[in-house]
């Protein structure tokens, strides 16, 4: 049993066919955000992202750059680790399914499928999506006037007829039924639980699990002629990450099984269904929650390599600033549902909520603290009901915000927060220290104490979402790095406290 105090969340690993954008920082930035939360809020944390690099479409991708296979997948595998490290993602792991230690645990859980009985041989005649690497019924494709099929997705099918090796999933229909039943956020949001029911109600067919036509896979055992089909690899990385999967490794005892697998939509079904039944058929333990996020689109058009309408992340963070993208990208959308990026829609959260709403907030009063206190933190003392009531609004951001994080609610989170900042805005404006200062600066100190306590508070919620900012308040603010998780929530900075000349923190964006 997994350790209460731990939390093991994932990416997806990134098919290396392609640069990543804005779909793949998306699924890492929401991991992200989990991960930094929980580590703050008490936990073990083993965040793990990385690249899918077996498969059909790779092979084909290498010889048309006229490279092998692996020097295609180590150049562009780079690149998804470029991109964690310029969004700043905390990731613990990245796993490559090109690694020994990966295609070790994959034999392992080939071998032990085959031996309870659940691989049979034979051979599979039927459509094949090479770009998704997927197997496709033909009521699943759409019929082309020229008599072709192709996927609800636009993309090309052809006809496959190979050797295999099977896998019962017929056999786990009703195991997976009485999951969904069991466990009802096993896949979150809840539409999407209801198109996986759906789909697994609808009966389920055995699924071919090897290939033979190429050699760019994990091989199978005891038959190297097959390498694994690329999904049953890729899922498997999940295990793989965290060594030999038996209660002897320690660190597999302590995060197997995983708390959240964050996924596209448009990868569910291998997920929700198939991942399930292969750890079912291993008789190893579930993970406890796949949740699987809607799609982008650009200015309102879908995003396409015909279109040429991609969106660079890396592009977004040089023009408007990382924990600006980070930002947006969690705010605007709720997390689950699909989202339109525009930018003028990034620019008006930048100058309304960032530089007008948050950063105005904390450079005022830091101004007045450091201007009329001499530069030193005054007493929080003696409290009115309006100073309460602020503080009690903020007090309670933290529980939650902890609800609506493990509920995958970003936006939600975001939205409260703000309405922390509002709150304490409408109170600089109705108390209007400035004034107080000629008339009442004892009331003054207190309000400007008050004041500080909500901006240390509010700015700890944020570090998740925007770590190299609210980083920099903190050290305004002159609260301990020592003092930055969730257990220092109620240690607020003694009076007397140093508090230096501020900076600005999110300069207003004017569109060029």
């Amino acid at each position: 049993m997994v350790d209460n105090a731990s939390f093991y969340v994932t990416t997806p690993i990134y098919y290396v066919n392609d640069r990543p954008h804005i779909g793949h920082a998306y699924t890492s930035l929401a991991c992200d955000i989990i991960a930094r939360f929980k580590r703050l809020d008490g936990h073990d944390v083993f965040f793990l992202t990385g690249t899918d690099e077996h498969g059909q479409k790779i092979a084909q991708s290498a010889a048309q750059n006229g490279v092998d296979p692996q020097t295609f997948t180590d150049h562009v595998s780079k690149t998804f680790r470029d991109l964690a490290s310029a969004l700043d993602f905390s990731h613990d792991d990245f796993i490559r399914t090109t690694e020994q230690r990966h295609k070790s645990v994959c034999q392992l859980l080939w071998k032990e499928l085959e031996a309870r009985g659940h691989i049979y041989l034979d051979t599979y005649s039927g459509w094949y999506c090479v770009s998704d690497e997927a197997y496709y019924d033909e009521n699943e494709l759409i019929k082309q006037p020229d008599g072709s099929f192709q996927t609800a997705l636009g993309k090309s099918v052809e006809w496959l007829e190979e050797e295999n090796y099977f896998f019962r999933l017929s056999a786990f229909e009703t195991k997976l039924l009485d999951l969904y039943e069991r466990q009802p956020d096993f896949v979150m949001p809840k539409s999407r639980l209801n198109e996986v029911r759906s789909f697994v109600s609808s009966g389920l067919k055995d699924i071919a699990i090897s290939r033979t036509t190429f050699d760019w896979g994990v091989p199978v055992p005891g038959n190297e002629r097959h390498v694994m089909y690329v999904w049953l690899d890729a899922l498997t990385n999940y295990v793989s990450a965290l060594g030999v999967p038996n209660s002897e490794n320690p660190h597999y005892a302590k995060f197997w099984p995983a708390s959240l697998h964050v996924v596209g939509k448009d990868i569910l079904r291998f997920h929700a269904v198939y991942w399930p039944a292969f750890l079912l058929g291993a008789d190893w333990p579930l993970p406890e929650r796949v949740f699987a996020h809607g799609w982008w689109t650009n200015e309102g058009q879908k995003i396409s390599k015909s279109l040429g309408n991609a969106i660079d992340p890396l592009e977004l963070v040089q023009t408007y600033g990382l924990d600006q993208t980070r930002y947006f990208m969690m705010r605007e959308v709720p997390f689950g549902n699909d989202g339109d990026f525009s930018r003028s829609a990034m620019e008006t959260r930048m100058n309304s909520d960032l530089a007008n709403a948050y950063g105005n907030l904390a450079q005022r009063v830091l101004s007045m603290i450091f201007k009329n206190c001499n530069g030193l933190l005054p007493d929080m003392s003696p409290l009115n009901e309006t100073d309460t009531a602020l503080l009690n609004q903020i007090n309670n951001l933290l529980p939650s915000v902890r609800v609506q994080i493990n509920n995958q609610e970003f936006h939600k989170s975001l939205e409260e927060i703000w309405r922390g900042i509002s709150a304490a805005n409408s109170y600089v404006d109705d108390q209007a220290p400035w004034a107080l200062k000629k008339n009442d600066p004892d009331r003054m100190a207190v309000v400007l104490a008050v004041l500080h306590e909500v901006v240390r508070k509010i700015t700890l919620l944020l570090q998740p979402f925007m770590p190299s900012t609210t980083g920099k308040l903190l050290d305004s603010l002159s609260v301990d790095q020592a003092h930055r998780d969730f257990s220092y929530w109620e240690h607020k900075v003694l009076s007397g406290t140093v508090i230096e000349k501020p900076q600005g923190l999110f300069p207003r964006y004017e569109a060029r």
